[in-house]
């Protein structure tokens, strides 16, 4: 209290506004206190806070889900804080345990630089890249000695390891732990260490590991960090964490009319969700949309569609943005072929099984899952659903075929 006494009526307000801005969407800070502390000292001293995200490059590509902590970010970087983006290519060896069954596999070093590169090149979709920092813990954390490692696990039992949900349910179902598992947290709490960071955000899933950086930074005499837990996006499923490998996910990186066509399937129950945690919407503005979906006024399809464009327009441009709507209403909603489908030169013999056309036409990957697409209704030909696995396909000039919802392509017969 004393510190705020010292403040001016100016600091005052900036540190209230900076408050209420980083507050949006977040589900927990630990501890609020020490929060606000942080802040005030940043406004009293003109010295930006040191915020940290570390992500493990397991996966190449960047999800709607991954941007929820990345918008956050951007706000911190908006009122002038640094951003620590840290590279787990260490850590990213081992793999988060976290919300996992079973042990995962390792990476191999080319596996994490390969991927590491695109979550770079990707976060620039949201953040500014050339004011962010980027760090690598195999800085640090490769030369440990053996030594070290001991006395960084001395700051922790096995007891309170095993409070982690994932381990817990992992031990009592008899289901193993490598012993190097539990090293994951505490080199993710090192991390925080050897940055000195002053806030660390992450998903709800990460609160015991980031509450680690807390533990480990007053184990080594520094200053404690502030834990800020984002929520979790359900993916397109509704039920399920946003995920690549459940299929359930949209992919910033992904083609204007797959991000728009993909936001059409999001459950009506979950908009809001999306808008508040996935756009920079304005929050007046996404109260308005709450209130006009509740009181009938706003069309849920039509706020999706917005959704969907606003979210091209983030990650594409304004005008991939309405040729995706537009593309979508002429081809869902007014139930007419595209006017711009990709076409090719047929000049092979005739008829050819239907399968190995949509193979040759390298518009499914494999005969296996060709199959599954007829038998799952799931291709068309001249706008008629393909309903015999065994079809076979005399091919004429303007032939179309159509893969799922945004797959086509024309034949143009050739002699």
């Amino acid at each position: 209290m004393e510190k705020e006494r010292m403040l001016t009526a100016e600091q005052q307000a900036e540190v209230q506004r900076q408050l209420a801005h980083l507050q949006r969407g977040v589900v927990e800070i630990v501890p609020e206190d020490a929060f606000r502390k942080k802040i005030e000292k940043s406004v009293v001293t003109g010295k930006p806070l040191k915020i940290k995200l570390g992500m493990d490059p397991s996966a190449p590509d960047v999800h709607i889900g991954h941007t929820v902590v990345l918008h956050k970010l951007r706000q911190f970087q908006e009122l002038g804080h640094e951003i620590q983006m840290l590279i787990g290519d260490f850590t990213g060896r081992i793999g988060d345990p976290t919300g996992k069954s079973e042990t995962r596999k390792q990476l191999t070093d080319e596996e994490v630089k390969r991927n590491a590169e695109t979550y770079v090149e990707q976060y620039g979709k949201i953040l500014d890249m050339d004011k962010a920092k980027i760090y690598y813990n195999s800085e640090w954390l490769k030369p440990l000695t053996f030594e070290d490692v001991v006395l960084l696990a001395g700051n922790m039992t096995v007891a309170r390891m095993l409070e982690r949900d994932d381990f817990e349910k992992r031990y009592k179902s008899g289901q193993p732990i490598s012993i190097h598992e539990f090293f994951y947290p505490l080199m993710q709490g090192y991390d925080s260490v050897a940055l000195e960071s002053d806030i660390e955000v992450g998903g709800t899933d990460q609160k015991f590991n980031l509450l680690m950086g807390r533990q480990l930074q007053d184990a080594y005499g520094k200053e404690k960090q502030v834990a800020m837990t984002l929520p979790l996006i359900e993916g397109l499923d509704g039920e399920r964490k946003m995920s690549k490998s459940l299929n359930n996910y949209i992919g910033i990186d992904e083609a204007p009319n797959e991000i728009f066509g993909k936001s059409m399937s999001i459950p009506d129950e979950l908009m809001i969700k999306y808008y508040k945690l996935a756009t920079n919407v304005p929050m007046e503005e996404i109260e308005k949309l709450e209130a006009g979906l509740a009181d009938g006024s706003v069309h849920p399809r039509d706020a999706k569609m917005n959704l969907g464009a606003k979210l091209v327009e983030m990650y594409h441009s304004k005008a991939a943005a309405d040729e995706a709507k537009n593309y979508f209403q002429t081809v869902f909603q007014k139930r007419s072929l595209p006017t711009d489908i990709p076409e090719m030169d047929w000049t092979k013999d005739s008829p050819i099984w239907i399968v190995d056309l949509l193979v040759e036409l390298k518009m499914l990957s494999s005969k296996g899952e060709a199959r599954r697409m007829i038998q799952n209704g799931g291709v068309k030909m001249n706008e008629e659903k393909v309903e015999d696995v065994q079809l076979q396909v005399e091919v004429e000039d303007g032939l179309v075929l159509q893969v799922g919802k945004r797959k086509f392509m024309k034949l143009n017969k050739r002699s």
